[in-house]
C-alpha cells in the first residue's frame, strides 16, 4: 500500500509573483492532514495534478525542471522516512512531528535531531542559507539561489563526482563555468538549449560566492580561496522605451480592451517613477506626502523620495485612488507586450548574446523585448538624455558606481550620435 504523503499545489494560492508553493501533503486519515513547504514554487500553469510532476516546458528563470523535479522526490522521500520513525516511535504524533522538523535537511536521519547543521552537505547547506535569507531579501533572488543549487546538482551528475566544501578550488571554478557556458540544459519553448548567456551564468557564480563567503563567516566551513572565482558578466543592448513612445503608449485608447488599462498605467508609472516592479506595483497611500513620494524599496531596504510627476499623480491618485491593482510580474510581462504592440512600437531590433566564444543574435518586434524591467531603464536613459545629472538618477536607481550606471543605461551611444547628427544637419548636402 501506497503511503498517504504526495506534492500538492493549493488551487487559487497564487502568490505576487506568479509562483504557488509546492506542499508536501500527509494525510494521517480522512479528516487529519498536514502540509509542509517543499521549498519549491513555480507558476501553477506548469504543474501535472494528476501525476504531481513539473512540466519540462517551466521557463528557466523559475529553476531548471529536471532538477527541481529531483528535489522535490528527495523531499517526498525525506517526508515518508520522518512519518515511518515517528509511527515507529508510537508516541510521537506523525503530523507534529513531519510539521516541526521537515526542515533539517535532504538527508534526514534521525541523529540529526540533535546538531544537524555540521553534518549538512552542500546541498543541504544551501538550503539552510536559503532559510536565512528568506524574508530578508526578494523571492526573485531566493529564486536565483535556487537555480544556482540546481546548477551545482546537474553539473554534479555530469561530472560523475560528488561535491563536496573541499571541491570548491581552481580547477573546480573553470569546470563549472565551462558546463555553465555550453553544458547545462535548458527548456524553451519545449526545444532543448545548452549553456547560459553570460550574465546568467555569472550570477550563478555570484551567489555560489556569496554562499560559501556565509559559510565561512558563520565558521561552518574552513576557508576557502575564491579570488579567482571571476563574475562574467556581458554588456547587453536591452532596449528602452524613448519619451515619445512613452506619450504614445500613455494616450491610447484602449476603450476596446479595457483589460489591458491596468498594465498600461503600471507600465507608465514604472517609467516615470524607475521604480522596480515590486516597488511601483505596491505603493501605498501614507507613502504620498506633499506631493512626493516615498518608497522603501524592496531590494536595498533604503528609502527613496521622488516628485510626483502630474502625469503620475492623475494614474496614481485620479485613476486608482492609491490603490495600484495587484498583478503578477509573469502576467505584466505577457500582457505589457501586447500593449506596447498595439501602441506600433514594432521596429525589429537585434539582441546581441555571448555563451563562451560563441556569439548568438535575435531579431525581434520591439515589443516583444519589453520586460518590467524596461521601466526602470527607460527612466535612467530618458532622464539621462534629458540632461538630468547622473547622481540625481542613480540616487533613484540605486546604482553604486557611476560606471556600473553608464553601463545600465547604454544611452552615452545616442547622446553622441545625436550630438554628431547636428554637427552634420548644420554642413550642405552633396
Amino acid at each position: 500500500m501506497s503511503k498517504p504523503i504526495k506534492p500538492v499545489i493549493k488551487k487559487g494560492a497564487i502568490r505576487k509573483d506568479g509562483t504557488s508553493i509546492i506542499f508536501i501533503q500527509y494525510c494521517r486519515s480522512a479528516e487529519q492532514r498536514t502540509l509542509v513547504d517543499s521549498g519549491i514554487s513555480i507558476p501553477p500553469n506548469f504543474w501535472n495534478r494528476k501525476t504531481g510532476r513539473i512540466s519540462e516546458t517551466l521557463p528557466f528563470e523559475y529553476g531548471n525542471a529536471i532538477a527541481l523535479q529531483e528535489q522535490l522526490v528527495q523531499k517526498l522521500r525525506r517526508a515518508e522516512d520522518m512519518v515511518d520513525y515517528a509511527i515507529k516511535k508510537s508516541v510521537v504524533c506523525p503530523m507534529k512531528f513531519l510539521k516541526n522538523n521537515f526542515s533539517l535537511g535532504v538527508n534526514w536521519q534521525p541523529q540529526q535531531m540533535k546538531n544537524h547543521t555540521n553534518s549538512l552537505d552542500v546541498f543541504q547547506h544551501i538550503d539552510d542559507y536559503v532559510a536565512s535569507k528568506t524574508g530578508s531579501v526578494k523571492k526573485c533572488t531566493i529564486n536565483v539561489i535556487n537555480a544556482m543549487k540546481s546548477h551545482l546538482q546537474l553539473f554534479e551528475a555530469h561530472r560523475k563526482e560528488a561535491i563536496t566544501f573541499d571541491s570548491f578550488d581552481a580547477n573546480f571554478y573553470e569546470s563549472f563555468v565551462q558546463y555553465l557556458t555550453h553544458e547545462v540544459p535548458q527548456v524553451r519553448r519545449k526545444a532543448l538549449v545548452k549553456g547560459l548567456k553570460a550574465n546568467t551564468a555569472g550570477k550563478t557564480i555570484k551567489h555560489l560566492k556569496a554562499f560559501l563567503k556565509d559559510r565561512m563567516w558563520k565558521k561552518m566551513i574552513p576557508h576557502i580561496d575564491l579570488t579567482g572565482y571571476k563574475v562574467l558578466e556581458e554588456e547587453v543592448d536591452a532596449i528602452y522605451i524613448s519619451w515619445e513612445e512613452l506619450s504614445v503608449i500613455y494616450h491610447m485608447d484602449l476603450s476596446a480592451t479595457t483589460q489591458l488599462e491596468k498594465y498600461r498605467d503600471l507600465f507608465v508609472l514604472g517609467c516615470l517613477t524607475g521604480f522596480r516592479f515590486s516597488d511601483y506595483s505596491d505603493i501605498r497611500p501614507e507613502e504620498v506626502r506633499n506631493g512626493m513620494l516615498y518608497v522603501n524599496q524592496a531590494k536595498t531596504h533604503s528609502t527613496v523620495v521622488v516628485p510626483l510627476r502630474a502625469d503620475a499623480r492623475t494614474i496614481l491618485i485620479d485613476r486608482y485612488k492609491m490603490q495600484m491593482p495587484q498583478v503578477s510580474n509573469v502576467n505584466f510581462n505577457y500582457y505589457i507586450k501586447e500593449v506596447v504592440r498595439l501602441a506600433g512600437i514594432a521596429e525589429p531590433i537585434k539582441i546581441v548574446h555571448k555563451r563562451g566564444n560563441k556569439t548568438t543574435q535575435e531579431i525581434r518586434p520591439k515589443y516583444a523585448w519589453v520586460t518590467s524591467h524596461t521601466c526602470r531603464r527607460s527612466f535612467c536613459t530618458n532622464e539621462f538624455l534629458a540632461g538630468t545629472p547622473t547622481n540625481l538618477i542613480m540616487a533613484i536607481s540605486g546604482h553604486k558606481t557611476e560606471k556600473a550606471f553608464r553601463r545600465y543605461i547604454k544611452a552615452e551611444q545616442v547622446q553622441k550620435a545625436e550630438m554628431i547628427k547636428k554637427i552634420w544637419d548644420s554642413r550642405p548636402n552633396l
